[in-house]
């Protein structure tokens, strides 16, 4: 596997067009963009983007009247469990615009800004889809992934054996924070956006989340 900054390198000689290469510039100091997209389904090679939101972070701020959000005409055919989740049917997105079109204003909105999402290798992946046969690139941003920074501040010392829970639901849950309509693709941005915020301040103070007890600890008997 090529090293990511490697990568970057490469992509950054081969970029097909001279106008993006903001994308390899480092973003406004302190800001990061939260994003997410919903799919036709999970196989990034079969499947299409819908839907897809951000929203600017800057700071301890969620700027939410700085967001994006677009709906996508797929051409590949909407399958019926992915409609269960985002409730996006045919006659939703027949009205959207080519994904050719809503890929760079995407990249204008992110410009050079760290991503912050969950399981953001499959988002970004869903991008890349794209932007290899636009640009010849993949997104050279940095990525920051949520569930890596929850797992980090509750099961980084945990004991072997212990029940691993790191779903959206738990970690809404553990933050305390509201749960919103879920696979709306700007409210899942907004909440990881929220749990990024909430996670890294935790970080920064050297919280971490507390753990049920769910490996019982060897008795000790007294001779």
């Amino acid at each position: 596997m090529i090293p990511r900054a490697l990568k970057r390198l490469l992509h950054r000689a081969t970029l097909k067009d001279p106008a993006y290469r903001f994308l390899f510039a480092p973003g406004p100091p302190g800001e990061t963009v939260a994003f997410d997209c919903e799919t036709t389904g999970l196989d990034w090679r079969r499947d299409d983007i819908c839907s897809i939101a951000a929203v600017r972070i800057k700071g301890d701020r969620i700027l939410t009247s700085e967001r994006f959000e677009a709906v996508a005409r797929p051409r590949a055919e909407m399958r019926a469990e992915a409609i269960k989740v985002h409730l996006l049917r045919e006659s939703d997105v027949e009205i959207g615009a080519p994904i050719e079109t809503v890929i760079p204003r995407f990249l204008t909105f992110v410009g050079g800004r760290p991503l912050v999402g969950y399981y953001l290798e499959f988002d970004v992946g869903m991008v890349n889809k794209y932007l290899r046969g636009l640009l010849g690139i993949e997104l050279p941003n940095p990525m920051i992934e949520v569930s890596k920074l929850y797992y980090e501040r509750k099961y980084g010392d945990a004991p072997p054996g212990s029940v691993i829970d790191l779903s959206f639901r738990a970690i809404l849950n553990d933050l305390d924070l509201p749960a919103l309509d879920q696979h709306d693709a700007f409210n899942d941005a907004l909440m990881t956006g929220m749990m990024y915020l909430k996670l890294r301040d935790l970080k920064e103070r050297g919280v971490r989340i507390a753990r049920l007890r769910d490996v019982e600890e060897p008795q000790t008997t007294l001779a």
